[in-house]
């Protein structure tokens, strides 16, 4: 077992201008749960000292934390690869420069080929709009920097696939990808039953069905993309099972390796999922590491999981492992959202 995660994920606000129809932090709708500039320069170094091959910046919405550059300089200062994810809707100029800089990748949130589709899951009029404006400076600043350097920004879009928007992936390929020629990459991801792509009504709905499971995963599906985009976009696609912690997959240790942190330094014991196991701000980062990776064998955890084949037999598990390790305030916002959404609500 190893002692340290191999990666880092920061959710580093709830803060968000959005309102996403599968939000798995909920965001925008929560309290931000930011801390003080100092205290995220703490938990940054606290990251630093782990030594993890990656480190993924995500939220809400990260470009709304005032020193979100700074904290990302000082892990990348210190040799982390560090990944920012964002919808795009706080990029200016400044920012992208000063993120061109130090991120080793910078993924923009695109979940539809038209503004019709991604504003309606993203639910934000001209969220499309901001989301393409951030790649088009992104783009621009990778031009200078290779034209100065020969080095590009690795920038590109990160595809959330529910099943209405399931069937524009060729469009993104084909279609906007083009629009910028800097752009390295494509990666597309089935939705997964987390936040409130868990809630009830929200697995027939928006989930993929399996069929368009086993079309994600054809390798001739992936081939077929790979010709629509621009020969030097990267496109990958996964049905993000690597996130269940099935115990099959825990035992072939085909599962993710990283830490996640709630914006106050709260770890999760598994990704995806609610429940807590210390806060790393105040305690060694091998404890929490120790108790996230003994979760996983948690009886009731393969108990929950061990029957789930389906992607609706996941959300099901899901809902489960979540209530029963939350926190009281988690098991009240969790039955909130089924008073607010009602078990058909998408």
């Amino acid at each position: 077992m190893s002692d340290l995660p191999d990666g880092v994920i920061w959710d580093v606000t709830y803060a968000c201008p959005l309102r996403c129809v599968h939000c798995y932090s909920e965001s925008g709708r929560r309290p931000s749960r930011r801390l003080s500039d100092a205290d995220m320069l703490r938990v940054a170094d606290a990251i630093v000292a782990m030594r993890p091959q990656g480190v993924a910046i995500a939220g809400g919405e990260p470009l709304l934390v005032r020193n979100i550059v700074e904290v990302i300089d000082r892990m990348a200062g210190a040799g982390l690869e560090v990944a920012l994810y964002t919808s795009g809707w706080a990029m200016t100029g400044e920012t992208a420069r000063r993120l061109a800089e130090t991120c080793g990748r910078i993924a923009v949130s695109v979940d539809g080929a038209t503004p019709g589709t991604h504003d309606r899951i993203r639910a934000r009029k001209g969220s499309f709009a901001h989301a393409m404006r951030a790649l088009r400076l992104l783009d621009e600043i990778s031009a200078e920097h290779r034209t100065r350097s020969g080095r590009p920004v690795s920038f590109g879009i990160d595809c959330v696939l529910l099943q209405r928007n399931f069937t524009e992936m060729a469009a993104l390929c084909e279609v906007v990808a083009p629009r910028f020629p800097e752009l390295g990459f494509i990666a597309f991801g089935a939705v997964v039953p987390g936040g409130l792509a868990n809630r009830p009504g929200f697995d027939e709905h928006e989930l993929l069905t399996e069929e368009q499971i086993k079309l994600l995963n054809d390798p001739a599906h992936g081939r077929r993309l790979r010709t629509l985009a621009p020969e030097s976009v990267t496109v990958t696609s996964t049905d993000n099972r690597i996130l269940q912690m099935h115990p099959e997959l825990v035992a072939k240790g085909a599962v993710i390796n990283a830490l996640q942190l709630e914006p106050d330094g709260e770890a999760r014991a598994m990704p995806m999922y609610e429940g807590t196991v210390g806060n790393i701000l105040h305690e060694p980062a091998e404890v929490l590491w120790k108790r996230a990776r003994a979760r996983w064998s948690d009886p009731f955890v393969v108990a929950a999981l061990s029957p789930a084949r389906t992607m609706r037999q996941w959300a099901e598990a899901a809902r489960r492992i979540d209530y029963h390790f939350g926190s009281d305030a988690v098991r009240a916002r969790l039955d909130r959202r089924l008073l607010s959404f009602g078990p058909d609500s998408t």
